[in-house]
């Protein structure tokens, strides 16, 4: 719009200096080597116009003649850089794809046609990688290395080649190297605290939270909790051999991670070590409030060696009330009144936990019950039994480990503050059933509900024909132990059968014989007729 409007300003003042120069008469004499030309000084203006045009035109031909040769050679340029940035963006679609032999084609062809570019460089590597081509993937990260701009992407690829095949060293100096080229590169920072966690320096890895927060690469919140993660391990390395250096740092992850379990009950421990109870008493039931668990409850109920079983009972009850009957307060008054031999008020804690499908705990935790009531009879043993089949308890667990302690870091990743509190999937737990020695129910027919049996009298122990021999009965303890020990035992190696002669396969015309649901109840029942 505006060009249209210029255009037409313009004709418009050429027509007016034209009419301008039509209304004052005048005449121009030229004298040159004897000739004399006269003309009207509209012609000559016009002329005058025209030999500015032709002089113009003239200088644009006598230049494109002598840059002739350097416009070919930009076109040239041009083209080529063309052909080699296609030749890169198809690479990089045939290294996303995974084929990988036109991934290696177009970063030859990008290499030939763009020389040691970034891109170039970088296709060339990823294609290397693609290909398993490990030796050549280094050589073109360490070309990178040559250069400014991308020192850095090499470092990475040299990183992630060295962290390939086990080199944990070469891995770590790269990862520096890089820290100290662009401290604000992620993977850096965490390849430096993933290193200084393994080789247990706290305190560098402290360090290096800490840059990380001030760069902006972990929110408040999340460096906080790291920071607690961290002086807990370096609590729990130095309590045996310095103690007062450990209850410091459990108190600054307590400060900075309240509800971290494990500072928690570490510091908890290590105050009542040094006699100051009420403190360790508010520690404990602050991180109980927020997540109850069997370390915090065994903190809080030995506080103070020596007291009796009443009174462990007494502070038990006090976790229930804070936890608003949650099942670990439960389980931790019927453990203590199981100690202080209140059987009904272990019975009564544990009866809410009853109502569902009981966990293993509360399975073993009925079976100690029974036998401290009534001796070694048939209920015992039919709570060891449904143990067996029981869901598991909460346990810590990080990247499908599950482990008996807490850890700061995860033993398959490495990453830090891995570990959760939480039940291990209940996908192997088979379904529960309920045994006992007086009743047995016809597994061939429909499953009929179990009648209510009395509380069990004790009974006398058999006496053996032979005074000299001793007893056969076996004890719930040496029940319980079996059970435990048959479910922590490794799979026994499987024998290696010879492989059949090459030949054609033959499928039976029948299938093979399957055990009649007779024959199935009647080997169920002999497998657990022990209990």
């Amino acid at each position: 719009m505006w060009r249209a409007l210029v255009f037409i300003g313009l004709l418009c003042v050429a027509a007016f200096g034209a009419v301008w120069l039509a209304d004052r008469p005048g005449s121009v004499l030229i004298t040159f080597a004897g000739y004399e030309i006269q003309m009207s000084v509209a012609v000559a203006a016009v002329a005058l116009a025209g030999l500015a045009l032709f002089l113009a035109l003239l200088w644009s031909l006598v230049s494109g003649i002598l840059h002739l040769p350097s416009r070919l050679t930009f076109a040239s340029r041009a083209r080529r850089r063309s052909r080699g940035y296609q030749a890169i963006s198809r690479g990089m679609v045939a290294v996303g794809a995974g084929d990988t032999i036109a991934a290696r084609r177009y970063a030859n062809e990008a290499e030939r046609l763009l020389g040691r570019e970034p891109l170039t460089l970088l296709l060339k590597a990823q294609a290397a990688q693609v290909s398993g081509n490990r030796e050549a993937a280094e050589a073109a990260f360490g070309q990178m290395m040559e250069e400014d701009e991308t020192r850095v992407l090499g470092l990475r690829g040299l990183f992630v080649e060295a962290r390939r095949r086990g080199d944990t060293g070469a891995a770590q100096q790269f990862a520096s190297e890089a820290v100290r080229l662009a401290p604000a590169a992620a993977w850096a920072s965490d390849a430096v605290l993933e290193a200084r966690c393994a080789d247990h320096d706290w305190r560098g890895a402290l360090e290096a939270v800490e840059r990380r927060a001030s760069l902006g690469l972990l929110n408040k919140a999340t460096a906080k909790r790291h920071r607690g993660v961290l002086l807990t391990a370096d609590a729990l390395e130095r309590m045996d051999h310095d103690p007062d250096g450990a209850l410091r740092s459990a108190q600054d992850a307590v400060r900075l991670a309240p509800d971290l379990v494990p500072a928690a009950a570490l510091s908890g421990r290590l105050l009542s070590r040094k006699g100051d109870l009420r403190k360790a008493a508010k520690v404990v039931e602050t991180a109980w409030r927020s997540l109850p668990h069997p370390d915090l409850a065994d903190v809080y109920l030995n506080l103070r060696p020596g007291d009796s079983g009443l009174d462990r009972l007494k502070r038990a009850e006090t976790l229930m009330k804070l936890s608003g009957g949650a099942p670990e307060g439960r389980l931790a008054v019927a453990r203590a009144a199981l100690e202080a031999r209140e059987f009904a008020r272990a019975r009564d804690a544990l009866e809410p936990l009853l109502q569902e499908r009981p966990s293993m705990r509360v399975c073993l935790l009925m079976s100690d019950l029974e036998q401290a009531e009534h001796g070694s009879t048939g209920r015992g043993r039919e709570w060891l039994a449904r143990a067996t089949r029981a869901p598991r308890d909460p346990a810590w667990i990080a990247d499908g480990v599950v482990s008996d302690h807490w850890l700061p870091i995860s033993p398959i990743t490495g990453r830090l503050d891995a570990f959760v509190w939480q039940a291990p999937p209940d996908i192997l737990v088979a379904p529960e059933f309920t045994l006992h020695d007086d009743v047995t129910a016809d597994l061939d027919d429909e499953p009929k509900p179990l009648p209510a049996m009395p509380a069990p009298e004790p009974v006398p122990a058999p006496v053996p024909a032979d005074p000299s021999e001793p007893l056969a009965e076996p004890e719930n303890d040496v029940l319980k132990s079996e059970l435990m020990a048959a479910l922590n035992a490794p799979e026994p190696a499987k024998e290696e059968t010879p492989l059949p002669p090459s030949g054609p396969v033959v499928f039976p015309a029948t299938p093979p014989d399957v055990p009649k649901p007779k024959e199935e109840a009647a080997a169920r029942r002999s497998v657990f007729s022990v209990w």
